[in-house]
């Protein structure tokens, strides 16, 4: 039997089926986000089907979850994204017991019990400075991309202190301090270690370890490490932290039969 999850994040639309027969990931998509939510999901499922031989009728259930899960028509079921995160990366890393999930527009720190389930949550999102949009008007200023941030964060020396906690006033402040002579490199690792710190306010003393970092941000070169550094914790990266929210969604998907 086949599942589908679908994760409609606020940048991105991600799909994952599961075969529970053989109790394995088939496969994943990914797409930018857009307008019309239910049609695109639409058209990364039929991607993901195809690429395997597969058609709409192999699918037994499916379920969204994400900012956009109750436009999202074709999934039988939706759950939250704090649900659906949990179950997917708990599947992918079972020593998980805290979760730093950090999306385009919002951040979430999920704290697991020893059997996988949710114990209590906190989530962020009203404002962008703490998620991957305060990353993105950072590499646009930057002239670079989220992936050639990994040229700039190593080299650098003296990272910049970013005080601004909005993303408006920080782009500001990014522009200012490229005005002064700041090098690129310490104002990208200035920026890392403000999200990081961020994430480190909202978690308060609910950090538990192991602590697994998932979401889109888990692979912008020099998070994970700004991550460990503010928290005090080692942090693990999930093995598909693109799509552990979509896996989740298969996975419960599966547990409805």
């Amino acid at each position: 039997m086949i599942v589908a999850g679908i994760d409609g994040g606020s940048r991105t639309i991600k799909v994952a089926l599961w075969d529970t027969e053989a109790r394995a990931l088939i496969a994943t998509a990914i797409r930018d986000q857009g307008v019309h939510q239910n049609r695109l999901a639409e058209e990364l499922l039929e991607e993901a089907l195809e690429r395997h031989g597969l058609d709409r009728q192999d699918i037994e259930a499916s379920l969204a979850t994400g900012y956009a899960r109750h436009l999202i028509d074709i999934a039988d079921r939706k759950k939250t994204e704090i649900t659906c995160q949990a179950r997917g990366v708990y599947h992918l890393c079972p020593e998980a017991r805290t979760i730093i999930e950090i999306g385009g527009q919002d951040s979430k720190l999920i704290r697991l019990g020893d059997n996988g389930m949710v114990e209590d949550f906190v989530m962020n999102d009203r404002c962008a400075a703490g998620t991957g949009r305060f990353l993105e008007v950072l590499a646009t200023r930057l002239e670079t991309t989220l992936s050639g941030l990994e040229e700039l964060v190593r080299p650098s020396q003296e990272p910049a202190v970013i005080s601004s906690m909005c993303v408006v006033f920080a782009e500001t402040e990014i522009i200012g301090l490229l005005s002064t002579g700041v090098s690129p490199a310490d104002i990208a690792t200035g920026v890392e270690r403000a999200v990081a710190e961020r994430v480190m306010a909202m978690a308060g003393r609910r950090v538990r370890s192991p602590v697994v970092f998932t979401g889109g941000v888990a692979l912008v070169p020099g998070m994970r490490d700004a991550l460990a550094e503010a928290l005090g914790h080692e942090v693990l990266t999930c093995p598909d932290a693109h799509h552990s929210g979509a896996i989740g969604a298969a996975l419960l998907a599966a547990e409805t039969f």
